[in-house]
């Protein structure tokens, strides 16, 4: 769930804005990483395997092209994004409406293009305003690809998986090199600051709570799943884990078998779950409590389809 203003901009949005103000180099062979899908995810604030989605109408739409280029520090070329003719005429516009937008700005009534911006992006900017377009000092959300700051709750799991990741590598107390490598291809994959990582290895290490690699493989399998879909890229990390770790076929079965019974739900998600069981014990939503869980729906930001899903889990389990 994306916090402050940013959460009512639509991910689609959000990636618009982050290529209109992001562009790629003409006639180079490098391509910055913000350009990549975990770059886009990270600033865009949504988990890496929901961008190929979002990616995928845009370049349906011919708003956007991809290339392939090489990222600086990384092995191989990755796919990068940029706007076509199209996008940038659409990303243009929903710019400046974006900025023609009033907001608090130290207790005065300003637009968001008079906030001062200097080397910040437009989602750096947009990220210090909250629901009630009240501009903060510090942002209300801050992207995995900032060295610092709270991210939000789909990227605190993340964040939660890398450090349990962490707190096992540091058992022996020293990381070795194959733990180091599938450590970073999972950091990479998800684009989160080398600094955010520092911190996370660090607190690992200070408070050390060893789970074994069935239940941070769980946790993967978990998190991966909250679409009901592995992309690759996860089916690649996740095989690298299992035999980092010596996780065996038939393990991964019955883990894989265990996820999909018991998904991990987003906090977000898990409170509107919560208060829908609680709405069925006696079988019946009353007036009273649809309105409050359509209340409910529109600040948590469950849609229609989520609802309806989760009351015909809760009936069949009832049964």
């Amino acid at each position: 769930m994306v916090e402050g203003y940013l959460g009512k901009l639509t991910t689609e949005h959000r990636m618009l804005i982050h290529l209109h103000d992001n562009i790629l180099p003409s006639n180079q062979w490098e391509a910055p990483a913000a350009l990549t899908q975990a770059g886009i995810s990270a600033a865009v604030h949504v988990q890496r395997k929901h961008v190929p989605r979002t990616l995928k109408r845009l370049e349906k739409a011919n708003e956007i092209v991809i290339h392939n280029r090489h990222i600086p520090g990384a092995k191989q070329r990755r796919k990068v994004y940029s706007l076509t003719s199209t996008g940038r005429a659409r990303a243009t516009l929903l710019v400046e409406q974006i900025l023609s937008v009033e907001v608090v700005y130290q207790e005065e009534s300003v637009s968001i293009r008079e906030i001062p911006r200097g080397t910040r992006r437009i989602l750096e900017v947009l990220s210090h305003i909250d629901d009630e377009l009240r501009y903060h000092e510090q942002p209300i959300i801050s992207s995995i690809a900032q060295a610092s700051g709270r991210a939000s709750l789909d990227a605190q799991s993340s964040e939660e998986l890398v450090k349990r990741m962490f707190a096992r590598a540091w058992e022996d107390g020293i990381i070795t090199h194959d733990e180091h490598q599938l450590i970073a291809e999972v950091v990479e994959f998800l684009g989160m600051h080398p600094n955010r990582i520092k911190r996370l290895s660090e607190e690992a290490r200070e408070s050390i709570v060893i789970s074994p690699p069935e239940d941070i493989y769980l946790e993967m399998l978990t998190q991966a799943l909250d679409d009901n879909e592995l992309v690759d890229d996860e089916m690649a990390l996740l095989e690298t884990f299992r035999g980092a770790y010596g996780i065996s076929e038939e393990t991964h079965a019955k883990l894989l078998n265990l996820a999909i019974q018991t998904p991990v739900y987003p906090e977000s998600v898990q409170t509107y779950l919560d208060s829908l069981e609680t709405a069925l014990v006696d079988g019946i939503i009353s007036s009273d409590e649809q309105a409050m869980l359509a209340t409910l729906r529109k600040s948590l930001s469950i849609t229609d389809q989520q609802h309806a899903n989760f009351v015909a889990k809760i009936r069949d389990s009832i049964k």
